[in-house]
C-alpha cells in the first residue's frame, strides 16, 4: 500500500484541480527509474491509468504504480514539503537502505543482494 500525508494529498488535490481534462482514471503515478548517484530515482506524475497498475486510493486520490515499481514503492507514504531547498513533493520508503546527500537517488535492499552475486 501507498499513503499520501495530509499535505501531500492536498496539493495532488489542487494539481488534478488545476488539469483541464481530469478523467476518473487519473491520479498520480508514483514509480522508479534507473538513474541518480545511489542507482534510483522516483518518478511522479500525474498520469491516466493503465492496464497493469496496481492501484491503491488514499484520501479520495488514486495513486497508480507500475508492475515493476512497486517491489521498490511498497509501504511509501508521500508527503509535500516547503523549505528552504524548495518545494516539492517527499517519498518516505521503508525499502530504501541507502540515499544521496541531495535526497533525490536511493538503493533498495534488493540491488544489494543482486549486485553480491
Amino acid at each position: 500500500m501507498i499513503t499520501l500525508t495530509d499535505k501531500g494529498a492536498e496539493k495532488v488535490q489542487e494539481f488534478l484541480a488545476a488539469q483541464a481534462a481530469v478523467a476518473d482514471t487519473a491520479g498520480l503515478r508514483v514509480g522508479v527509474r534507473g538513474g541518480g548517484c545511489s542507482g534510483f530515482q522516483y518518478a511522479l506524475a500525474f498520469d491516466e491509468q493503465r492496464d497493469d497498475d496496481t492501484v491503491f486510493e488514499d484520501k479520495g486520490i488514486r495513486l497508480l504504480v507500475d508492475r515493476s515499481s512497486l517491489p521498490y514503492v511498497e509501504g511509501s507514504v508521500i508527503d509535500f514539503v516547503d523549505g528552504l531547498q524548495g518545494a516539492g513533493f517527499k517519498v518516505e520508503n521503508p525499502n530504501v537502505i541507502a540515499a544521496c546527500g541531495c535526497g533525490s537517488s536511493f538503493r533498495v535492499a534488493d540491488e544489494e543482494e543482486v549486485s553480491a552475486v
